[in-house]
């Protein structure tokens, strides 16, 4: 029993021996290996090898167009409340409301019966008047009577029609005529109701052509001038219209903070658009071509210099600028670029010389 137990042990051992001269042969072999199978960068260095993303644009030749933008409301061409001249009763309303009227049209009248009785009384007397003329200047030929006579008749035919004349514009005056040509508004009055010339019958509105009245800055004063054409947009209207400025003030108002009021004229074609409306207006002042521009956002001021990023073999390369005109989204570069840099647009706050960098998208860029 214990011969077969010290055999038991003995082998055991020799396996053991066994497996430790083979760990010791295969260990410098295990060893070489581990290395390559757990290699990799190093965690310290990882972040100074991080790509930022970034979009960029190409530069190429372009157009900076300095355009000032404004608000304006539209008014009418000529707008007139219609009134009598003088006080009656109204007798007669010819027009309907919110129809065209035509300049000299007759659209209400008063009460002209005394009037047109002291006319016809006039007009009477005037076939005398003249008979008694004809006479007294046959007279005067052969010398019966004195030109003081022939010359107290001819006063009085000359009377006679002054008052007649008077007498027909009194008429006149009892009627209501467009002054132009326009669009009536709502009757105020209805026939039958006593008018005096503070009684407003009705609005008159000429919608064409259609004025535009804005306002532009100090700076902008010597700029926009009769003739400068502008483009206006409206609320809820996808539709750009163009109007050309036909006058401005001769003097900034103190009262408007130092701008100057202008107007422009629009034809209004059809009479589409309808006074009192607002609108958005662009006023291009200049325009400047084969210039190099740049979005705004590409741009940052360090230490009093302007700077931007150029893309350069995967990395941000830093430059100088010099800016020059100045718009709401872009900037007219003067100096420190060139036709076919690729300028960074995203990220410029992160970016650093030489920082790497990849471009995800390329911006178009207009004005």
């Amino acid at each position: 029993m214990l011969y077969i137990m010290s055999k038991k042990v003995r082998i055991s051992l020799v396996i053991i021996i066994v497996l430790l001269i083979a760990g010791m042969a295969l260990y410098p072999l295990i060893k070489n290996k581990l290395p390559e199978e757990k290699a990799g960068p190093p965690v310290s260095k990882s972040s100074d090898k991080r790509v930022l993303n970034t979009n960029a644009v190409i530069i190429k030749n372009n157009t900076l167009n300095d355009i000032y933008r404004t608000t304006g409301i539209l008014i009418p061409d000529e707008e007139v409340d219609l009134t009598f001249e003088t006080s009656g009763k109204i007798t007669n309303i010819y027009f309907r409301e919110g129809t065209q009227a035509k300049k000299g049209e007759l659209l209400a009248k008063v009460n002209d019966k005394p009037l047109q009785a002291e006319l016809q009384k006039l007009e009477a007397q005037l076939p005398l008047a003249q008979d008694r003329l004809f006479r007294q200047k046959s007279l005067l030929e052969k010398d019966a009577v004195s030109q003081e006579s022939y010359e107290s008749v001819n006063t009085e035919l000359e009377k006679l029609r002054a008052d007649i004349e008077l007498v027909k514009s009194h008429i006149a005056q009892t009627e209501l005529r467009a002054p132009f040509d326009g669009v009536l508004g709502l009757r105020l009055v209805s026939e039958g109701s006593y008018a005096s010339p503070t009684t407003i019958i009705s609005r008159l509105t000429k919608i064409m052509p259609l004025k535009l009245e804005f306002f532009v800055n100090e700076a902008q004063a010597n700029e926009v001038k009769a003739g400068t054409r502008l483009e206006f947009k409206m609320v809820n209207d996808l539709n750009t219209y163009y109007a050309t400025v036909y006058a401005v003030e001769s003097k900034l108002g103190e009262s408007t903070l130092l701008s100057l009021k202008g107007r422009a004229i629009y034809p209004n074609q059809g009479g589409k658009l309808k006074p009192g409306h607002s609108a958005s207006i662009e006023i291009k002042l200049q325009e400047i071509h084969n210039t190099i521009i740049i979005p705004s956002i590409s741009t940052v001021a360090e230490m009093g210099r302007d700077i931007a990023y150029v893309y350069k073999s995967g990395k941000a390369s830093r430059v100088v600028i010099k800016k020059g005109m100045r718009t709401a989204s872009s900037v007219q570069v003067l100096d420190g670029l060139n036709i076919g840099d690729t300028v960074i647009t995203t990220g410029v706050m992160q970016l650093r010389d030489g920082l790497p960098v990849s471009i995800e998208s390329y911006i178009v860029n207009e004005q």
